[in-house]
């Protein structure tokens, strides 16, 4: 069914949700979460305390905000069963914890099996998102159909990545609470911060999850259903060098660590990297370099479908540090560190299929031609799968993400919103 998409009255209260939403200032902060600082910006909890009294004004129970600026709610089932609704028990892991999250086998399509919806908060720190200023324009296509495409006014991005999912959920949600007559289960919602630091699940409330498996509303163009990623890698680079006047330099054997680093970057191959590569082919991004002549860091990604292509990678690096090594001497020094992110959900979620064909159904009864790509990169439910519970991801009609070009579609987020009602009814 199309309940949204169809409706001029709820697809308005949606666009109104995400103008709203996208105002708020939420950009996180990969450095400062990198060093366990967590949320890595509190403007994140501006937003949360918005959609905690949002949710609470909708009905939903046990809402709270937690001290690590997850958002948590629940919206219990409105039919009846025999046997009462039914509820997620074992879960070991507490508050923060990243153990797996013990669960039962998933029950397709009963209507008392409760369903977790997370989208996140945060927006990426590579372009400001502070004062967005959206900007709507009406396009007819070819097919006669009128849609509402959303942009930024261009000095920063939108911020539909990810607050086109977070006004998804929130207008699935009224939706179901003010029709009463549509039978729904249970749903829990979660609204993480820092996603796009990569650390969203480092305090996830588990405790508080009774679902089985989930689904995240982070995607790109309508149609996109995300069941694998990339496995995924970080690498910091440490090049030490020797310091001295820079007018006695060669009779002090000056070492210049930036010079190092520079070396060290052009030795990664021009095909392994974001801006030349696509499809299931995985890439080295180098994403940072700071520092000076006697100390110089620089960061990198590790992005690949497959463990073996990672390692490979690894093994890339490590052989680029010991040619600077040996480049510049005894004098100098480069060491590579390596830290696990995430990794590719495909090979968990292959273990449940009955969690992706349900999500299939969704989309079939919403009239979404599914459109199956894998994520070049990684959502919240990467390391949630990884937890324990089964998590693909639902497109939301943004693109040009991270990107003064952002823009969404409303048309689309209509339509993610009516996936989201016909997985729950």
């Amino acid at each position: 069914m199309n309940y949204i998409y169809n409706s001029n009255q709820y697809a308005n209260e949606l666009l109104e949700r995400f103008l709203r939403y996208v105002k708020i200032w939420t950009e996180s902060d990969g450095e400062a979460a990198d060093k366990g600082v967590f949320p890595s910006t509190q403007r994140q909890f501006d937003l949360a305390r918005v959609l905690e009294q949002e949710l609470k004004s909708l009905g939903l129970e046990q809402v709270q905000v937690t001290e690590d600026c997850y958002v948590y709610g629940f919206l219990k089932e409105n039919v009846t069963t025999s046997g009462g609704p039914s509820r997620a028990s074992g879960t070991t892991a507490g508050l923060g914890s990243p153990e797996p999250h013990v669960v039962p086998e998933p029950v397709e399509g009963a209507l008392n099996d409760p369903i977790l919806f997370l989208a996140h908060m945060d927006t990426v720190d590579e372009v400001s998102g502070k004062d967005v200023k959206p900007v709507l324009e009406k396009l007819t296509g070819s097919d006669g159909n009128t849609d509402t495409i959303i942009r930024s006014d261009g000095t920063t991005l939108l911020g539909g990545d990810d607050k086109a999912g977070v006004a998804a959920i929130m207008s699935a949600l009224a939706y179901l609470k003010q029709n009463p007559d549509i039978k729904h289960r249970p749903v829990e919602v979660i609204f993480s911060p820092d996603e796009e630091t990569g650390h969203g699940m480092d305090r996830v409330p588990l405790k508080l999850i009774k679902s089985k498996y989930a689904y995240t509303v982070d995607g790109g163009s309508e149609g996109e259903l995300e069941s694998e990623c990339f496995n995924a890698w970080a690498a910091e680079v440490e090049f030490t060098g020797k310091a001295c006047h820079t007018g006695d330099a060669k009779a002090g054997g000056m070492i210049n660590a930036n010079l190092m680093a520079s070396d060290f970057a052009s030795l990664l191959p021009r095909d392994k990297m974001p801006e030349t590569t696509e499809g299931y082919q995985g890439f080295i991004a180098l994403m940072e370099t700071r520092g000076g002549i006697e100390k110089a860091t620089m960061s990198l990604l590790l992005r690949a479908f497959n463990i073996e292509e990672i390692e490979q990678e690894k093994q890339l690096l490590e052989e680029n540090a010991r040619i600077i090594q040996q480049k510049y001497g005894s004098g100098a020094k480069v060491y590579v560190k390596f830290k696990q992110q995430y990794l590719n959900m495909k090979a968990e979620l292959d273990k449940h299929p009955q969690v992706v064909a349900q999500l299939e159904q969704a989309y079939k009864d919403s009239g979404v031609q599914i459109i199956r790509k894998p994520i070049r990169g990684g959502t919240d439910g990467s390391r949630l799968t990884e937890m324990g519970i089964p998590t693909p991801n639902i497109f939301t009609g943004g693109h040009e993400f991270h990107s003064r070009n952002e823009w969404v579609s409303l048309n689309s987020m209509c339509k993610a919103a009516d996936v989201l009602i016909n997985l729950l009814s």
